[in-house]
């Protein structure tokens, strides 16, 4: 429910002798915002935020998170309703549209986005260049770098055809190139897509199926896999978001600024979080450790002890896609017949943070990740896959907010200011005096 609408307090700013007052910014739900770009001009200060845990760098439409309450929506829809009626390529278009799509304006999307999903021989031949070990990421951040160079005509920020042409041409190409990755690092012969079939199901068949196989899985498999997506579709100013959209602010095209989110989110504190989780649940069945006493461990701060898939820095209550990651969980694995121990261990170190006083007063509940790597795990795919997967997912939203951040007049070239604590001024020592 939106903000009830009243007057925003005066906000002024006492500098020395002078009150210099600042505009206020009213948000439509969350955090309303202080004017700061007469600072510097006016006061010859600048304000400093490490991390921007305070600073809002644009306005924008498409997310909203209230972490207090553990709210996210897109576009105004609950994540709820979302993750149980929605598909990703719906969710894609809501983002990238604004309103949900008709039947037919559905139905045209999907079949674009398909028809699109082929890579021709040369741009696969990128993946047989790439050195078979190197990180699946650095490969992700060149073949859509190199998406550039293939299709010139998507290139132009300013023209609408193309900026819509280069949008199709990412969410089609994007689950083909992921495949690829994955099927090089394997050493299997590279498969193309299939026209009809959904977009999960080209992803898994293109990433899994074997030379004289029928690739099948239970329909919870695709189910689960495309909730994964959707949950994983925007979450607002992110570290990745942030990136793509400092890249684009220069007028960089698409490609080269989705390129710089992927290499955002090959940050382990960004995108590596459920391969962590999946560590720690390693360690404490290696270990022979249960899950109270790990947890016993944390709470003592012994060396090496750390809870990875709770808290998160804007929730500060039970991630609202942690439920519904749990719940797919459950399916997915007794669908595929998975009995995994990792995730016994799992659900007890739930239950013991969730009853625990330490935990709760802390606000570690499960985030996002806690429950992600298990069933990647469950479905095939390896660790090093996991942030891979995460930026499929998260591509609608980069390409939102690039897009948004395109089209605002208000929008300007990212500069931020730094406060210099450096050496003075000083005389240059020639090499032999030094």
């Amino acid at each position: 429910m939106a903000k009830t609408s009243q007057a925003l307090p005066e906000v002024r700013l006492q500098v020395g002798d002078k009150a210099l007052p600042l505009e206020t910014v009213a948000a439509t739900e969350g955090n309303d915002g202080i004017a700061l770009s007469g600072l510097l001009s006016q006061t010859g200060l600048v304000s400093l935020d490490p991390g921007f845990l305070n600073t809002a760098a644009c306005s924008s439409e498409i997310t909203f998170i209230d972490g207090d309450q553990g709210i996210l929506r897109y576009r105004g829809y609950p994540i709820e309703q979302l993750a149980q009626h929605s598909t990703f390529l719906e969710v894609a278009w809501l983002l990238l549209r604004g309103e949900l799509p008709t039947q037919e304006e559905l139905g045209k999307f999907e079949a674009r986005v398909d028809k699109h999903m082929y890579l021709s021989d040369d741009f696969r031949q990128i993946f047989s260049v790439m050195p078979r070990r190197a990180h699946p990421m650095a490969t992700l951040g060149a073949a859509i770098n190199m998406m550039a160079g293939y299709y010139p005509e998507s290139l132009d920020p300013k023209d609408p055809a193309a900026v819509q042409l280069a949008t199709v041409l990412l969410l089609a190409k994007m689950p083909t190139i992921v495949s690829y990755i994955y099927r090089r690092a394997a050493g299997n012969a590279l498969l193309y897509p299939k026209h009809g079939q959904s977009y999960v199901e080209n992803f898994a068949r293109m990433t899994f199926q074997l030379p004289g196989e029928k690739f099948e899985v239970p329909p919870a498999f695709y189910r689960a896999l495309d909730t994964l997506l959707i949950l994983h579709a925007d979450h607002e100013q992110n570290c990745s978001t942030s990136t793509v959209r400092l890249v684009g602010s220069a007028q960089a095209n698409i490609y080269m600024s989705v390129s710089a989110g992927v290499g955002a989110l090959s940050g382990p504190l960004h995108g590596g979080a459920n391969e962590a989780v999946l560590n720690m649940l390693a360690y404490i069945r290696d270990h022979d450790l249960s899950p109270k006493q790990f947890m016993e461990k944390v709470k003592s701060k012994a060396e090496g002890m750390r809870l990875m898939g709770f808290g998160h820095r804007v929730y500060k209550n039970y991630d609202p896609r942690a439920a519904i990651v749990k719940e797919q969980c459950d399916a997915v694995l007794d669908a595929l017949g998975v009995k995994d121990e990792l995730l016994a261990i799992a659900r007890e170190l739930e239950e013991v943070a969730l009853s625990d006083d330490y935990f709760i007063s802390r606000m570690l509940y499960p985030n996002v990740d806690f429950y992600t790597g298990i069933i990647y795990r469950a479905m095939g795919f390896p660790p090093s896959m996991f942030t891979p997967l995460f930026a499929l997912g998260r591509l609608p939203g980069w390409m939102a907010q690039w897009r948004e951040m395109v089209n605002d007049p208000a929008a300007k070239i990212g500069r931020p200011r730094q406060i210099y604590n450096g050496h003075g001024a000083r005389d240059y020592v020639p090499l032999a005096q030094r």
